[in-house]
């Protein structure tokens, strides 16, 4: 696994060559451009610029086709995310770090969380990014009605991923977490996955075992 500190898969030059096809309109449309001219855009030898759209396309980024002396190029979804992920930490880096509160109660849940928890797939995950071996199962929150809206203003940080990864059998999602403190003293982190079947009043939230008993019949903020 590579060290990168912005992405486990993507590197630094390939997010420059990615910055650079975007802002040629790569997004939406198939751009036209010369390896040569994107080597002069981000500063680097005709080579290295051949080089950067190899690993792109070999890794998922880019799709690209022959045109005349150079090719067409678009920008795929999953080359997207990876410079929308870089935004996200340089804005948490520039702007100032806000406290967002939340207030619910605990409920019910549908008793999924302890499946998906007993998978290796995601708990050694949130051992490792997390730094705590969490309850295995869901803290599920109803949320007062007037944070709501407080809930989605969580989404504009950056997260911290946990990967999709699949068992031969069937897939997972992926889950963005968010570091959390419950009642101010306990901390943890709310789930946000790919795939939910809750509503906008729900979250989930992973604490420790230890902590799990305590919070379960208690009003969480």
């Amino acid at each position: 696994m590579s060290s990168n500190k912005y992405n486990d898969k993507v590197k630094m030059h390939m997010l420059v060559t990615l910055i650079e096809l975007l802002l040629r309109g790569a997004r939406s449309n198939y751009v036209n451009i010369t390896t040569t001219e994107l080597a002069n855009s981000i500063g680097r030898s005709q080579q290295a610029a051949s080089k950067h759209l190899l690993e792109l396309e070999s890794n998922g980024y880019i799709k690209r086709m022959r045109y005349g002396q150079g090719f067409s190029i678009k920008v795929t979804e999953k080359g997207y995310r990876e410079v929308y992920n870089l935004f996200m930490k340089l804005k948490a880096v520039v702007e100032p770090v806000k406290v967002i509160e939340l207030v619910g109660v605990v409920v019910k849940g549908m008793g999924e969380g302890s499946y998906y928890m007993s998978l290796n797939g995601y708990r050694l995950q949130f051992i490792s990014k997390l730094g705590f071996d969490p309850y295995p199962g869901t803290l599920n929150i109803k949320l007062d009605k007037m944070y709501i809206d407080a809930k989605q203003e969580i989404t504009k940080y950056p997260p911290i991923i946990i990967e999709g990864f699949s068992d031969g059998k069937r897939t997972y999602g992926g889950v963005r977490c968010y570091r959390a403190k419950m009642n101010d003293t306990i901390d943890g982190a709310i789930l946000i996955p790919e795939r939910t079947h809750h509503a906008d009043r729900h979250i989930g939230v992973h604490i420790t075992c230890k902590d799990y008993g305590y919070l379960r019949d208690k009003a969480w903020r």
